[in-house]
């Protein structure tokens, strides 16, 4: 992170990494508490990187779920139109 101050920058890397297992994301929970107890800088930025990246990742997550249920709706439609054209064929 160009710019911020390395302790920051430290905790912002391991908060949003943390933040990320918390949305469920396949990634580690890191905390270096006696730093972050120490060192004012590195617990706001992971305080921020916590909070960043667990909301994106939450956002993200619920986006596939949405997208997953969208197709699935979409399918069962298909299926019920085609089943329909099916019937009324038949009947001819």
């Amino acid at each position: 992170m160009e710019g911020y101050p390395v302790e920051f920058a430290d905790g912002f890397e391991a908060g949003c990494s943390s933040g990320r297992q918390a949305a469920g994301a396949l990634d580690k929970f890191r905390k270096d508490v006696p730093r972050y107890l120490a060192q004012p800088l590195y617990a706001e930025g992971w305080n921020d990187g916590f909070r960043q990246c667990e909301a994106t990742a939450d956002r993200s997550a619920d986006s596939e779920a949405w997208d997953r249920n969208w197709r699935e709706r979409d399918r069962k439609w298909r299926h019920h139109v085609d089943q329909a054209k099916g019937q009324a064929l038949r009947r001819k």
